[in-house]
């Protein structure tokens, strides 16, 4: 899989821009501020019709203009699309091949992505939130029953904290109907904790593998998927969990009512990273969590490919200088697969010289692309 141009109209800082790329390694070089990250976000948004910035798409929009507009022809192995998102005040339009789609959840997988950013570096120790968005995006881009399920699920969720704030203050509360909610709830509560239990432990056996090499061998990664701190990596099959959260939902019914808000399910879970057996949010050090991360996001590459047929575009955000020679090279090694990738950099000597494929480089000056060339390149 590959982008082959990038059009963008009233992007952030792009009033209009109109690019060709190549199908192995691009290089956006340029000061601070000037819109390189703001071409890898562009790139991010059309994969899933959302920023990986911001929760608000006004700030898309270049200043003062009604409406931003991004678009490409994406080539697979078999077949081309062309994806568009146009964003404006009263909302977004998602179209493929210039038909429009009315579920966002038939647009996204229509193009693979993986980011790695210096905020990635933040997986392991941050929030249990931003590991199920991360599990959430990526399990999403590959399986479209996953995304249904998620927003079935938030849509019951939303449904039942509704009744629980209204239980809170009623004389003659409805249990009964809190019971069917609950039941409701649970079922598809517990497919989507299926389905994440399947792919954490995909990404798992990958990761295992890479981190494996990057520690020398001597560590062994493993990931817990937890909900409510009960680890079901020995007991995941459906009929398991819905008996374990009907059976807690009993035991939090009374706080869940005062507190008008549901306590358990998906929305809570979280994955606990592992090294030799020890929780790596807590004891693991900076250098361990960092492999922890540069491997899952290598893992998540491979298993796109297994999934999909197809290698997804891989988008680094001045990562490489933020990781040292042993871990630059397990990343490169994935690079040279001839997987797409866009980096950027302040630097050009933060990029290794041991690329496989000489990048093409585009200079980014306050909106304005320039392509200089090839790096290394006899000819420039």
């Amino acid at each position: 899989m590959y982008l082959k141009q990038l059009n963008l109209t009233n992007y952030r800082n792009y009033k209009e821009l109109n690019v060709q790329f190549s199908p192995t390694i691009n290089i956006f070089i340029g000061k601070n501020a000037q819109g390189k990250t703001n071409l890898l976000e562009s790139i991010y948004y059309l994969a899933f019709a959302r920023s990986h910035r911001t929760n608000n798409d006004r700030q898309l929009i270049y200043f003062d203009s009604p409406f931003a507009k991004v678009s490409s022809r994406i080539y697979k192995r078999q077949t081309s699309n062309v994806l568009e998102l146009v964003t404006a005040n009263r909302g977004k339009k998602a179209s493929i091949n210039h038909l429009e789609q009315k579920r966002l959840s038939a647009y996204i997988g229509q193009l693979n992505v993986v980011l790695f950013s210096p905020e990635n570096l933040n997986l392991v120790k941050g929030s249990p939130a931003q590991r199920r968005r991360f599990i959430d995006l990526e399990f999403g881009q590959i399986d479209n029953r996953y995304l249904t399920l998620l927003a079935r699920y938030q849509r019951l969720l939303k449904q039942r904290n509704t009744f629980l704030k209204k239980m809170s203050y009623q004389k003659e509360p409805d249990f009964l109907y809190l019971e069917v909610l609950t039941r409701q709830l649970v079922e598809v509560a517990a497919t989507v904790i299926e389905l994440r239990m399947k792919y954490v432990a995909h990404l798992e056996k990958l990761a295992q593998s890479i981190h494996f090499q990057i520690s020398q061998q001597t560590e062994k990664l493993s990931f817990n998927y937890q909900t409510t701190n009960y680890d079901f990596k020995h007991k995941n099959d459906k009929q398991s969990v819905v008996d374990f959260l009907i059976e807690q939902f009993s035991k939090v019914q009374s706080r869940e009512i005062k507190l008008g808000t549901t306590l358990l399910g998906p929305h809570r879970d979280d994955i606990v990273f592992e090294i030799n057996g020890k929780d790596l949010q807590s004891f693991g050090s900076q250098g361990q969590q960092r492999s922890c991360v540069l491997s899952l996001k290598l893992a998540e590459i491979k298993l796109i490919k297994q999934v999909t047929k197809e290698s997804p575009i891989l988008l680094l955000d001045d990562v490489l200088s933020e990781l040292d020679s042993k871990r630059q090279a397990a990343l490169i090694e994935i690079i040279d697969e001839d997987i797409q990738t866009f980096i950027t950099t302040t630097d050009l000597a933060s990029v290794s010289k041991e690329l496989k494929h000489q990048p093409t480089i585009f200079e980014v000056s306050n909106g304005n692309l320039v392509k200089k060339g090839v790096k290394n390149d006899p000819k420039q």
